[in-house]
């Protein structure tokens, strides 16, 4: 269960106090000084001015009233009437305002109103303040508080300048009935007592209900928090209680937070669980002039036991760390060297998954954790950056330590040019790195690619564009024969490539207007021809060229006009090709369709390709992509890939939404006849090709729905593998929200399996109290 309180400043209203002895002492300075009927004036008030200066004896205090008097024998100065009263931004308004110098003490009465400059307001219809401002009283208390919150007490004690006492006080911040004030509002706290401590800087409740509709539903009998007036100050924190956890059981942590000083704090937080050992975790947070630091770590006793389990491929993995001693480290770190240049680091590591996945630290899910140390510049259209990165592999059913490479280091940088004479603008790129592996492939590449683009229209309406390029690449690599190259010599190589490429596009698009009863639209339709020559890549396949960034490759409208459609450049797409397409656009009344499709044509083959890529024939599959939205509730993306030669789908997906004001439908849908995740997973051109799991159709659908009526919501969601006849994720939520409070249940399963757990199950219910917090409970 973990349960905040944000930030208490609905709190704000017990400074009255010191507001009104503060305000009252200097009307008497001011009067004392010279004839408060001379003095009189107009001032402009600065009510709202969050940077306002607090009340002194030594500014000037400006007045309005109606009726000014002063009696020097009795010591008193009455304003009376339409009283105004104001110091640095602090308003003070009454019909009656008195101070006597005989008795020292000062009175205000009568639709009393006090605004604070940051538009808090404090009403009472009398005040009453004595022994040098150091006693003081206040009846029927009411406040409008700048958070939006309210506040009413039945009275309030002033004792030593330092104790304020407030009885019978309620607060909430939801609307009152405006027709039936009287009526409760929809959630309210009541305390019997509170307790104002100046000196300890601190806030204490006694005997405290939390109201629903007028009906307590949850008692306090002593709470405490910090005073407001201060921004930070030690102290434990809300305690969190987790009623049900799979792996470590029942447990609760109580943090404790020390402000060091004004720039940095740390907080401590420490664990006990009922199937577990303890677990102390800390985070440390600092800021500076030029910089930033926080580190969170955390050292536990982890005696949940572990189990060998075994992947997709059948391999048995097991957690190498045993039970005992476990911890984790992450530190991040930022500065600036000057305008353009900045340095930082970012450190994570853990002692093992399982310790992450039964102490639920944050990162648990992900394949890795990364870690980093770079220095970074920016300048006028340029980027720079170099950087030494580490990897920790998370998910052992995929990914193991020894094979995650090291960067040591990675240099990447970037420049875009100016228009220039021609009316072209030139780009250069590079992105150099040394990797070293423990087990696999290591390697060095110095890249350049330079790029020079000329767009220009013709008088035909015709929008051209003219790319120079050039990719060049040297690399040096060693246990080639490993992972992920696999390649056929285990000797050290030294080669390189270089691709120049010239390219020219013409988009060509036909406009006109037409009209669908008393609306206009308008319909585009765009030829799109595109031809590109360059030099025979061979599918980017160099039998002694290492492979960092181009595993991945897809072929679809996205990709259609790229230049190069791998991901990377260390696999080129070479070769002459014309790559010719088809965009449409009707718009009418709000409404849209869009579409493209296209295909490409090959003078070379790509080899080396995973099957059904798109590319293994002259004539390309036929790629394309529909957007619809025909009316407001509906709109829809389509996208597919379809071979020429005998028809199949080779790759589809599509997005759609439709909804009307109180209830939606939201889907999703993806198909490949093979799943390209595991084509890679062993060597795939050895005798027995890919992985049995490559030729796996992905065939998979999302569908979701949700609904609000009135101040109630709801969704739910399922995600389905067709093709593997089992559902993947579902879940939901149920909530209630208004304009001063939310609940919310919410639900998750997963059944799939991440570091060998599967079936994993998710239930949170979290309330939220405006201008109070957000307290939550899960399982």
């Amino acid at each position: 269960m973990k349960a905040r309180i944000l930030q208490n400043q609905y709190y704000s209203f017990l400074a009255f106090s010191i507001l009104s002895s503060s305000f009252i002492a200097n009307l008497w300075i001011f009067c004392s000084v010279t004839n408060a009927q001379q003095q009189m004036q107009m001032a402009h008030s600065n009510i709202g001015k969050t940077n306002a200066a607090p009340f002194s004896g030594k500014d000037p205090i400006t007045f309005q009233a109606d009726k000014v008097s002063y009696d020097s024998k009795a010591g008193e100065v009455v304003w009376e009437g339409d009283v105004h009263i104001w110091q640095n931004d602090h308003t003070l308004r009454a019909d009656k305002v008195t101070f006597n110098k005989t008795t020292n003490i000062a009175t205000a009465s009568g639709n009393v109103a006090m605004v604070e400059p940051d538009g808090e307001i404090l009403f009472t219809q009398h005040t009453q303040l004595g022994n040098n401002m150091q006693e003081g009283i206040m009846d029927q208390v009411y406040a409008l508080l700048a958070d939006g919150g309210k506040l009413a007490a039945n009275g309030a004690r002033r004792t030593g300048g330092k104790v304020h006492d407030f009885s019978r006080s309620v607060y909430t911040a939801c609307p009152i009935c405006a027709k039936n004030p009287k009526k409760s509002p929809f959630w309210q706290f009541r305390s019997y007592q509170a307790i104002r401590d100046m000196e300890n800087q601190r806030i204490d409740f006694s005997d405290t209900f939390i109201d629903f509709w007028g009906i307590p539903v949850f008692y306090m009998p002593f709470f405490s928090i910090t005073d407001p007036s201060v921004k930070r100050r030690s102290g434990f924190l809300i305690p969190s209680i987790n009623w049900s956890s799979k792996y470590i059981g029942a447990y609760t942590t109580i943090p404790y937070y020390w402000a060091i000083n004004k720039w940095s704090d740390l907080t401590f937080i420490p664990l006990f669980a009922t199937k577990t050992g303890p677990q102390l975790s800390t985070v440390y947070r600092a800021r500076f002039n030029k910089g930033m630091l926080r580190v969170e770590g955390g050292i536990a006793d982890d005696t949940v036991g572990q189990h060998a389990w075994y992947n997709s491929y059948a391999d048995r993995s097991v957690d190498k760390f045993k039970k005992g001693a476990q911890g984790y480290l992450f530190l991040k770190t930022e500065w600036a060297l000057n305008d353009h240049w900045r340095y930082g680091g970012n450190i994570n590591v853990a002692s093992s998954a399982n310790y992450m996945r039964d102490y639920r630290i944050n990162g648990y899910g992900q394949d890795t954790l990364e870690s980093d140390l770079y220095l970074e510049g920016f300048g006028e259209g340029s980027y720079s950056k170099v950087s030494v990165q580490a990897f920790q592999g998370l998910n052992r059913g995929v990914i193991n330590n020894s094979d995650l490479p090291f960067s040591l280091p990675r240099y990447t940088y970037s420049y875009f040019g100016q228009p220039d004479a021609l009316g072209g603008r030139f780009s250069l790129n590079t992105t150099d790195f040394v990797l070293y592996r423990p087990r696999g492939v290591n390697d060095q590449r110095g890249e350049v690619a330079l790029n020079w683009d000329r767009p220009f229209d013709d008088s035909a309406g015709r929008k051209w564009l003219i790319t120079l390029h050039v990719d060049s690449n040297i690399y040096r690599g060693t246990h080639l024969n490993e992972q992920p190259g696999f390649y056929r010599t285990r000797k050290s190589q030294f080669t390189g490539q270089a691709l120049p490429t010239f390219a020219v596009k013409m988009n060509w698009p036909f406009l006109r207007e037409f009209h669908i009863g008393d609306s206009t639209g308008t319909q585009i339709i765009e030829p799109i021809v595109q031809l590109i020559a360059a030099p025979h890549s061979k599918g980017g396949r160099n039998f002694y060229m290492p492979n960092e960034d181009s595993w991945n490759y897809e072929f679809t409208d996205t990709t259609l006009f790229a230049l190069n459609r791998f991901q990377g450049t260390d696999r080129l797409d070479g070769g002459a090709r014309a790559n010719v397409g088809v965009h449409g656009n009707w718009t009418w009344n709000g409404h849209q369709v869009d579409f493209l499709v296209g295909q490409s044509y090959q003078e070379h083959i790509q080899g080396h390709m995973p099957a059904r890529s798109g590319l293994d024939h002259h004539m390309s599959d036929v790629v394309s992509r529909l957007r619809i939205s025909p009316v407001q509730w509906l709109t829809a993306t389509g996208r597919t890939r379809v071979d020429p030669y005998d028809g199949k789908v080779n790759f589809a997906d599509a997005l759609f939404n439709f909804g009307f004001s109180h209830f939606g439908i939201n889907g999703g849908y993806i198909y490949e006849p093979v799943t390209p995740y595991y084509y890679f997973y062993r060597n795939p051109y050895d005798h027995e090709g890919a992985s049995k799991l490559y030729w796996q159709k992905t065939n998979e659908l999302t569908l979701g729905v949700s609904t609000d009526w009135d101040h109630w919501h709801a969704s739910a969601f399922g995600r389905r593998s067709i093709s593997r006849k089992e559902t993947v994720a579902y879940g939901g939520t149920v909530g209630y929200r208004n304009d001063c409070f939310s609940a919310d249940v919410i639900y998750f399963k997963q059944k799939t399996m991440i570091n060998g757990e599967e079936n994993s199950d998710m239930v949170l219910f979290m309330l939220n109290f405006k201008t109070i917090g957000v307290f939550g409970i899960n399982g």
